[in-house]
């Protein structure tokens, strides 16, 4: 089932788009002819064809819009879009003649993949119904799509704007997002809840089986604040495009769309709409067991282990006094188990988890140590950083058969 918040009239901006293209004469016959090179237009098209649509009736949204300006030496744009998630990556191109034109992203980059290095030129034949790719001896016709099937992508900016330090705006993606739900029929949880004001960002995600909660403190204070809930996979897209070197992040809000600007890309999204749940109502008021452990120490067992945890068979934590013994049986398969010194001490106890989901957790932890908070075999489980870097993840726990 589709969020309606994904369909082609809530993509579009409440205000109109004013392109730098919109009053050219070229654009209305599409004429377009253009000169790069091939390591700049591959590296390009690898970025922005990952949004392209794969499933859509709509041809012209599996395709890459080029759109050339006026500028000489720059003004060339690529654009993709699957209607939920757009791209838009400048080209440092030299344009012969302006216009704009849609070609199917995967066979154009399949195409520029095997073209040798040097110049490519890119000429729209209008009779023929084709772009005319030229690289070194090698020429291609690749017959366009419809451009006026192709929705405009939002401006940056927006209702609010707000510069953010990228590292820290990254790290904060990739603390939470698996938790995020993939399960299209709940859209709600398909995204990550995003607050940001004052000093402090935070980002929540969960697909009702685990629970990720992440507070980073900011070196300074924003200038003002915004709270979206933004799917997943827009924030992983952009995690991707923020390099090492990308220090600021420009994130524009509008009451249905996101705009994150980095560096000459953007990246816009809509949002989800309706109330995401109350993280803080999921978390327990009090725990049973409160036990600090090498989060190394305890990743490795549980990788090891989990390798026999098989055909959804749970990962079992049996507690007893100074240790914990992590196993898993899978019929047909095998078992396996390891103990591991932990300071426990009360009645012993065993618990099962989902193998996958306490890694992903400890692996998001960070810290060199975790604090595990246990309440009962049937209640849920808290792995938290114990470096006070603001990460909780909550996790269900498995019902054992004895």
């Amino acid at each position: 089932m589709r969020d309606p918040a994904a369909t082609s009239e809530n993509f579009r901006p409440r205000t109109p788009i004013h392109s730098p293209y919109d009053s050219d004469p070229f654009l209305e016959v599409s004429i377009v002819k253009l000169s790069t090179s091939t390591s700049e237009l591959l590296a390009q098209l690898q970025t922005v064809s990952r949004v392209a649509s794969t499933r859509s009736a709509v041809q012209a949204l599996s395709g890459v819009q080029i759109a050339a300006g006026g500028d000489g030496d720059a003004g060339v744009e690529l654009r993709a879009t699957d209607m939920e998630v757009g791209l838009r990556v400048p080209l440092q191109a030299t344009i012969d003649r302006p216009g704009t034109v849609v070609l199917p992203a995967r066979l154009l980059l399949d195409v520029v993949r095997t073209l040798r290095s040097g110049d490519v030129s890119l000429e729209l034949r209008p009779t023929e119904q084709d772009v005319e790719i030229v690289g070194g001896t090698a020429r291609f016709h690749i017959r366009t799509l419809r451009s006026e099937d192709f929705p405009p992508l939002p401006e940056p900016g927006g209702d609010q704007v707000v510069a953010m330090p990228a590292p820290a705006f990254v790290d904060t993606i990739a603390r939470v997002s698996r938790s995020a739900s993939r399960d299209e029929t709940r859209p709600i949880l398909t995204g990550i809840l995003v607050s940001a004001s004052g000093d402090e960002l935070r980002m929540v995600a969960t697909d009702s089986y685990r629970l990720s909660v992440k507070e980073t403190r900011l070196e300074a204070p924003l200038e003002g604040g915004f709270e979206a809930n933004v799917p997943a996979r827009a924030l992983d897209e952009l995690g991707r495009l923020v390099r090492d070197d990308v220090e600021e992040i420009r994130i524009g809000v509008r009451a249905n769309q996101v705009v994150f600007e980095v560096g000459g890309v953007a990246l816009s999204s809509r949002l989800i709409d309706g109330q995401f749940p109350n993280y803080r109502q999921l978390l327990p008021e009090a725990y049973e067991h409160e036990l600090t452990v090498s989060r190394e120490e305890l990743l490795e067992v549980v990788r090891r282990i989990s390798l026999m945890a098989q055909k959804n068979a749970p990962l079992r934590l049996s507690f007893n006094e100074g240790e914990v013994k992590v196993s898993a049986q899978t019929p047909d398969v095998g078992e396996a188990s390891e103990p591991l010194p932990i300071p426990f001490a009360g009645e012993p106890f065993e618990i099962g988890f989902n193998p996958d989901f306490l890694t992903v957790g400890l692996e998001s932890a960070g810290a060199d140590d975790v604090v595990l908070k246990l309440i009962s075999p049937l209640r849920p489980g808290l792995v938290e950083s114990a470096d006070a870097s603001g990460f909780l993840y909550l996790i269900m726990p498995i019902r054992l058969n004895v």
